[in-house]
């Protein structure tokens, strides 16, 4: 399977643009791919970094649900060398995003992570950002909660219909606790 099929299968729908994966798991299957500034539509896509990982989103998902935006949020009032660095990111985000805008587009996206210029929008786009960059406060925070990304088959494979989720894909134990045994960590069975 090449890896426009594995994103494809990952993400549910074909992507919206030519992808470069960025980083991948132990399986060798894509886990974050980096974004052009525009799509193949023409429109501006201020992420840069996508997360295409099912075990990933996942985990992000549930740390979300647990108002995980909200406390970064309030830790970025109460802490200014976090706020800082984040902000450095920010900005280092759209000067990248800028570098690598097609001469010819009509419109650029604008602000940083996820087109922000502050706060946090998504932990699934800092964590992306974090594995694509290596150089957001959050992601790298996010990362510590939700790695090792230590699937036992491969979440996505080929079939006659093409590239789907594989239907025998189990999200891995934790602590040597079944997923679905873990409070706040269903599993799809």
């Amino acid at each position: 399977m090449n890896d426009d099929e594995a994103v494809e299968a990952q993400i549910g729908r074909s992507p919206r643009a030519a992808a470069d994966v960025v980083h991948r798991c132990h399986l060798g299957l894509p886990v974050v791919v980096r974004m052009p500034p525009v799509l193949t539509s023409g429109e501006p896509f201020p992420t840069r970094f996508w997360l295409t990982c099912p075990l990933a989103h996942r985990r992000i998902a549930r740390l979300e649900a647990a108002r995980g935006v909200a406390r970064y949020d309030e830790r970025l009032r109460d802490e200014p060398e976090l706020r800082e660095a984040l902000e450095r990111r920010h900005l280092r985000v759209a000067e990248d995003r800028a570098a690598a805008m097609p001469s010819d587009a009509e419109r650029a996206p604008s602000g940083g992570v996820g087109g922000v210029t502050e706060g946090v929008k998504c932990l699934h786009l800092h964590f992306a950002d974090e594995l694509g960059s290596g150089e957001n406060p959050i992601g790298l925070e996010v990362a510590s909660e939700v790695m090792p990304l230590d699937c036992t088959s491969p979440c996505v494979e080929l079939s006659e219909r093409g590239p789907i989720r594989s239907p025998s894909w189990r999200e891995p134990r934790v602590d040597g606790t079944p997923a679905s045994d873990v409070p706040g960590r269903p599993s799809k069975r």
